[in-house]
């Protein structure tokens, strides 16, 4: 392949950082951000990085087999350490009952959280200003009976972790947050906290700021929208303002599509240049991995380039991938590291023939 060509490539060594045989065995979902809240690419081989990852799977395998007592929890979260990917520097976390049962890092316990309500989580960051805490957008979901999605997301919260908080985060904050709407004026559902951008100096960002960039997706078409509010405002919702089209607004109602087809997890990332890369699954659910250049982290964005297509759905009959997006601080100068996950419409069957399906993989890309 021609190394000037916009196309990512695998970099297995990052997955099988991933595959373990005992206790945690995978997940999807998977965000990071460095403990040091510098996401510059470069920078990781001095800090260490947190992972949080969404259905997580519990248990053993024995030659190629899942043990019977499997369990599937939530959300977990791993830490690793360094910038080289190695299965004995990430340790994983998630949490026990009385009965060593597993059992979610994160159960929503706000207001609005209704008994059955569980926790995916979306992107987060490491807010400099206000004393380190990691901030976690969480989607609050709740289960539906039959079809092939059998949930739906009710809500989005917002998790504070404070400052150097360790599993399992006992004085954590969760906050109800007005940035899900069921429909938006007839233009569909509303979800922000897919992508994150921190656009300022304690993240080194090339032109910071001040502000942290939150990235939102509107109705069947998967429009991509952002906010925007300064780093110390940042759980003061009357201070987040909506990009227009041309103007900073306070009417979530009047966001503008900066694309179109993008996934329900995804991210924006800077360019050495202060230009933006957006990485997604076309479509959310998709064989193709795209990227997006914007000029500034509100647009205007370049038109969609494919730069990957997942060989995973063609391993089974019922396998999909969706969900990718990019580590930036885990990445090398120049390239960007990006993730998508893996799973199958016949989760149970598959789950027992492919024990280690349900598991992050990982593309470069060189840009």
């Amino acid at each position: 392949m021609d190394s000037q060509q916009v196309k990512a490539v695998s970099v297995p060594q990052w997955e099988q950082m991933l595959q373990h045989n005992s206790g945690w065995l995978g997940a999807d979902g998977i965000y990071s951000v460095a403990l040091n809240g510098v996401e510059k690419a470069g920078q990781a081989d001095s800090a260490n990085t947190f992972f949080w990852f969404s259905d997580t799977i519990i248990g053993e395998v024995k030659g190629d087999s899942l043990q019977a007592d499997w369990e599937m929890i939530h959300n977990s979260v791993g830490y690793m350490q360094g910038a080289t990917p190695d299965p004995a520097k990430i340790k994983f976390h998630w949490k026990k009952n009385g009965q060593g049962l597993s059992e979610s890092m994160f159960e929503p316990h706000t207001p609005n959280s209704q008994p059955d309500d569980y926790y995916w989580l979306g992107d987060g960051f490491f807010n400099h200003s206000k004393d380190s805490t990691i901030y976690l957008f969480a989607y609050r979901i709740k289960k539906l009976p039959g079809g092939v999605y059998p949930f739906e997301d009710v809500g989005v919260s917002l998790i504070a972790l404070p400052k150097g908080s360790r599993p399992p985060f006992e004085k954590h904050r969760q906050v109800d947050t007005p940035l899900f709407l069921k429909d938006s004026k007839g233009k569909g559902k509303v979800v922000f906290g897919v992508a994150v951008l921190a656009n300022t100096v304690g993240a080194r960002a090339p032109k910071p700021d001040g502000y942290i960039y939150v990235y939102g997706v509107r109705g069947e078409k998967k429009e991509l929208l952002v906010a925007r509010v300064k780093d110390q405002e940042f759980e003061d919702f009357s201070q987040w303002r909506y990009w227009d089209g041309a103007n900073w607004g306070e009417d979530i109602h009047r966001a503008a599509a900066l694309t179109n087809r993008v996934s329900n997890e995804m991210s924006v990332s800077f360019m050495e240049d202060g230009r933006v890369l957006a990485a997604y699954q076309l479509d959310t659910n998709s064989p193709v991995v795209a990227i997006q250049a914007g000029q500034t982290p509100a647009g205007p964005f370049q038109p969609a380039k494919k730069i990957y297509e997942t060989p995973q759905i063609y391993e089974d009959l019922d396998f999909y991938t969706y969900n990718a997006k990019a580590h930036p601080h885990l990445s090398k100068p120049g390239e960007l590291l990006i993730s998508y996950n893996v799973n199958s419409f016949d989760f149970i069957a598959d789950i027992h023939k492919h024990p280690h399906h349900l598991r992050p993989r990982f593309v470069s890309l060189k840009y």
